[in-house]
């Protein structure tokens, strides 16, 4: 397992020679395979769960009703109620949306209900991206770490561009337009059939909803989503995952109350080292394989988002990225502090 404690920041990345790097897989592969030999009987925890559709379906009509209700509310009561509860359930959707792309609601074998459940869940999102985001996310799995094709590797720009606290906070704001534009520029793919019909039924709602619920739902529902998904607590769970708040280690689990809301996303390394166990059976996998998940962990996203603006080591360019070839340039790496050492 020693590609889990071998990742390095970007940062580093950037400023050393590539002949220093190596990349043969990514840091959950070997994990999963010496977990599976000593518990096998975790294969049985492996499926899907039918059941989330209730949740997001209840999700998305609450969603609707409070466009209904916001039809003649002022601007001020729209905008806070889209960053405090629009944003939640918006951000909620969204790991609904992660958690159905891989195809945990309805099975492998019924790929095109999942795609269907996942587009559903985009509809309060108002920005089409359910399958998109599907596309790209699995290259986070398999090419996790990887500079070039781990998508949710921030660029080397914006590494170099977001230093600073008041520049962090900016990215941060503006996290959700970079985090849905990247993977276009980065890796880009060629476009499905999946993402045309996603699309089209996306824009088909918006202008139904515009038309019957007026311009106010849908700047309540868009706000909602970039509130959600920008400065907010619940985003604290893009930097708590794979940022390098403790020395090496390319994952990191949130053990709090907010994963009740985000479909245990927060059980991170779980999730990598098993992606096809749902999330409300990761909870028993940390209990049968205890010794490999005492590892470091966050147990705060409001702290996560507070290192990450004023600690001067932290920002995009904190962001783990693997590997170095030998332990000299790792003893190296911790002296110079680009990996940091955090009780959990």
């Amino acid at each position: 397992m020693e590609f889990f404690r071998s990742c390095a920041s970007l940062d580093f990345r950037i400023n050393s020679s590539n002949e220093d790097w190596i990349y043969e897989e990514e840091p959950h592969t070997a994990r999963r395979k010496e977990i599976l030999r000593k518990y096998p009987e975790i294969k049985k925890l492996m499926g899907y769960d039918p059941s989330i559709a209730y949740i997001v379906t209840a999700e998305v009509i609450a969603q609707l009703l409070m466009c209904w209700l916001l039809q003649e509310a002022n601007w001020s009561s729209i905008f806070i109620l889209a960053y405090c509860f629009g944003g939640v359930l918006n951000h909620s959707l969204g790991s609904a949306i992660h958690e159905i792309g891989h195809n945990l609601a309805f099975g492998h074998a019924r790929l095109w209900a999942n795609r269907l459940l996942s587009i559903w869940c985009n509809i309060p999102i108002i920005v089409p991206m359910a399958i998109s985001y599907k596309k790209y996310h699995a290259d986070h799995h398999r090419y996790l770490g990887e500079e070039n094709q781990d998508v949710d590797i921030p660029t080397r720009l914006e590494g170099y561009l977001f230093r600073n606290p008041i520049t962090k906070m900016l990215w941060l704001l503006i996290h959700p337009a970079i985090h849905g534009i990247r993977p276009f520029y980065k890796s880009p793919k060629p476009l499905t059939v999946w993402e045309m019909i996603n699309s089209a039924i996306q824009i088909t709602c918006n202008l139904i909803i515009l038309k019957f619920l007026g311009v106010k739902s849908i700047v309540y529902l868009v706000s909602g989503t970039f509130f959600g998904l920008g400065l907010h607590p619940l985003a604290g769970h893009f930097i708590s995952e794979h940022y390098l708040f403790n020395k090496g280690q390319a994952t990191h689990s949130y053990y709090g109350p907010l994963n009740f809301i985000l479909f245990n996303v927060g059980y991170h390394i779980e999730h990598h080292d098993f992606p096809y166990i749902p999330y409300h059976k990761l909870p028993e996998l940390k209990r049968i394989a205890s010794e490999y998940y005492d590892q470091p962990y966050h147990t705060s996203w409001l702290k996560v988002l507070w290192d990450f603006i004023f600690d001067k080591d932290m920002g995009p360019h904190s962001r783990g990225v693997g590997y170095l070839k030998d332990e000299k340039h790792m003893l190296l790496l911790s002296k110079n502090g680009h990996l940091l050492e955090k009780e959990s």
